[in-house]
């Protein structure tokens, strides 16, 4: 078992590699390097090799899937994940592994956003949805997490192999974060600086279907962590939005005794028993979410046992 893994997923990064496997190297001299080439069709694989990394591959396409591949195959006291872009300094990497190591954290979020983010990226629309995404799932899941975008993050080996990755591409960020949070992980957060790619070197993110994919994962995650606030709140629009269309019908039922409006009146009452099914769906579901959660923490136990036999 490697004391600090730094994992670097790749692809197509020979304009920044090199650089970035030798300032992990100077940052942290006892970590292995493993760079994980996703179908690459420049010279990164051999920069990296001549750094001195360790080259696996994955030939899925997809952040998400290279990420699954990683922490399938790689056992560490303390992982750290960078992006190849070279966009973070590794002045903070001993700070984000220490809080693994030596204060227990699950998750070390390397905020971004605190630093200069905003005045380094040149691309406004990606400013605005880390914004968007952070406001969202903070008030969401109730906590306070600083960057729920960062590429660049420190785990335990416990998250590791608790962490079911089901995302493919970028959105895997955003289901790292809610993870976290749903289960109660130790999370902190540490400022990092962050600088935009150097010229000729391009992002792979797409602002507006990858930015699409990120909501609908953190609507989905939602949905499957908080069944009861997602289908109560379906039930309070539709019960709602019933009374409103129905209140005229019944003002006018108690003046004449009439009901003119039979259409509207059988509508309203569906739109009652749907909000009623929903309702019931969201407790069922709700009930099932706590027995996942017991059964979450059978699997810690068991993986943290596991580790302690792995290091002895």
């Amino acid at each position: 078992m490697d004391k600090i893994a730094v994992l670097i997923p790749c692809y197509n990064e020979e304009q920044t590699i090199a650089k970035v496997v030798s300032d992990v190297r100077e940052a942290l001299p006892e970590a292995v390097v493993y760079v994980y080439d996703n179908n690459s069709t420049d010279r990164t694989v051999e920069l990296a090799k001549a750094q001195g990394a360790v080259i696996r591959y994955e030939h899925k396409q997809g952040k998400g899937n290279v990420i699954r591949r990683m922490f399938r195959e790689i056992d560490a006291e303390c992982y750290l994940m960078i992006d190849g872009d070279d966009t973070y300094p590794l002045n903070s990497a001993r700070e984000m592994a220490d809080k693994v190591l030596e204060h227990g954290a699950d998750m070390v979020v390397g905020d971004r956003l605190s630093s200069t983010y905003f005045t380094e990226n040149k691309r406004p629309f990606h400013n605005f949805g880390n914004s968007l995404m952070r406001a969202g799932i903070n008030s969401l899941f109730h906590t306070d997490i600083k960057d729920i975008m960062t590429g660049y993050r420190a785990f335990s080996y416990e998250f590791v192999k608790t962490f079911p990755v089901f995302s493919k591409g970028f959105e895997i960020e955003t289901e790292m974060t809610i993870h976290a949070v749903n289960y109660h992980m130790q999370v902190e957060n540490v400022v990092v600086e962050y600088r935009d790619r150097p010229e000729g070197s391009v992002s792979k993110l797409n602002t507006y279907s990858d930015g699409l994919r990120v909501i609908r994962k953190m609507l989905q995650l939602y949905r499957n962590y908080r069944p009861f606030r997602f289908f109560g709140a379906f039930c309070l629009i539709l019960v709602a939005a019933a009374l409103l269309f129905m209140f005229p019908i019944l003002r006018e039922y108690l003046v004449t005794g009439l009901v003119p409006r039979f259409p509207t009146l059988i509508v309203c009452g569906f739109m009652v028993l749907a909000g009623i099914q929903s309702f019931f769906a969201g407790m069922i579901l709700e009930v099932m979410a706590a027995k996942d959660k017991r059964d979450f923490e059978y699997r810690l136990t068991k993986v943290s046992a596991e580790k302690r036999g792995k290091k002895d």
